[in-house]
């Protein structure tokens, strides 16, 4: 394993603040049609650029305003082989949205006046749907496939590779040895379902010692995503494993994946009751330190959360 994957980009104390439900602002809260609920094709014209380095610079503000460094990650969930291909991407053409992706954060971060860390994440979304697992990947056929992804980025310069929604170990597995290849720090997002387990059927305990028995420990920290705080709660309890979880970015609605799938329109949740509710977990998840938002979320809601956090810091 790379001995660069032990070390961290991310300060050695204190609350780093990332971004929010990006696809669902963009689609109910802005209007803009993503097809395959694909954002990083926006990058292609002037008008997707300038949306989505509005939407970054929200969480700039918001960092700033608690003093706490910002990790800001690319619009590159989707943008992986199969689902580029079926918006008619080539390698060569989806290469080319990573490095704008990329070069996008970079541009905001001139933005950035504080004296805390500005780190950008490349965001790695899973090979099939998140919360449907389909067809799965054995671990080599997963660092093979997303491998291309992390490869790029990683020459682009991020500062870690976020994998989010990842729904079984092996996908989790696999994108690790990747990282490991192409030497950059790596954060796995597990997604969990209404009982707190992820949609394979395993739980999170589980899922995190076994990717980190068949990793060497070498993601910097595990994520959860895609879920409620509600949802998360059900999955713990006091095991060490929980001193491994470091970043949250949770949904503003209580509704099942398959129930969100259905929506119509946006359940946006309570901000304040769901940065309550986040801060709840701090006594279960003693590390925990990234925060963040998911489905239904925006500057509102990690707002609320930044300061809720800020005063229980106190």
């Amino acid at each position: 394993m790379d001995a660069r994957l032990h070390s961290t980009p991310y300060p050695t104390t204190g609350t780093v603040v990332t971004d929010a439900g990006l696809e669902t602002w963009l689609t109910f809260q802005r209007g803009i049609d993503l097809p395959a609920f694909a954002a990083y094709p926006l990058l292609g014209t002037v008008e997707g650029r300038a949306v989505i380095a509005e939407y970054y610079r929200q969480f700039l503000e918001i960092a700033d305003s608690i003093g706490a460094a910002v990790d800001i990650e690319t619009v590159t969930w989707r943008a992986n082989p199969d689902w580029a291909a079926t918006l008619g991407h080539d390698e060569d053409t989806l290469r080319s949205y990573l490095s704008a992706s990329v070069a996008l954060v970079r541009e905001v971060e001139s933005d950035w006046s504080s004296s805390s860390p500005f780190l950008v994440g490349g965001a790695i979304g899973p090979r099939g749907d998140g919360y449907v697992l389909g067809s799965t990947m054995s671990v080599d056929e997963a660092a093979s496939y997303h491998g291309l992804q992390i490869r790029h980025m990683a020459t682009e310069g991020v500062d870690l590779v976020t994998a989010m929604t990842i729904g079984y170990v092996e996908e989790a597995v696999g994108i690790v040895q990747a990282a490991s290849a192409s030497g950059v720090p790596v954060v796995i997002s597990f997604t969990v379902e209404t009982d707190g387990s992820l949609p394979c059927g395993v739980s999170l305990q589980e899922a995190i010692t076994k990717t980190d028995a068949a990793t060497d420990s070498a993601t910097l920290h595990y994520m959860v995503n895609c879920a409620h705080p509600i949802h998360v709660a059900r999955g713990l309890d006091d095991g060490p494993w929980t001193s491994r979880v470091g970043a949250l970015r949770a949904n503003a609605s209580t509704l099942s994946h398959a129930e969100l799938d259905e929506m119509q329109e946006l359940d946006d949740g309570d901000p304040d009751d769901l940065a309550r509710r986040c801060v709840d977990l701090r006594r279960e998840l003693p590390n925990l330190r990234v925060i963040g938002g998911c489905c239904g979320t925006d500057h509102r809601h990690v707002a609320a959360l930044a300061n809720a956090w800020t005063m229980s810091c106190s």
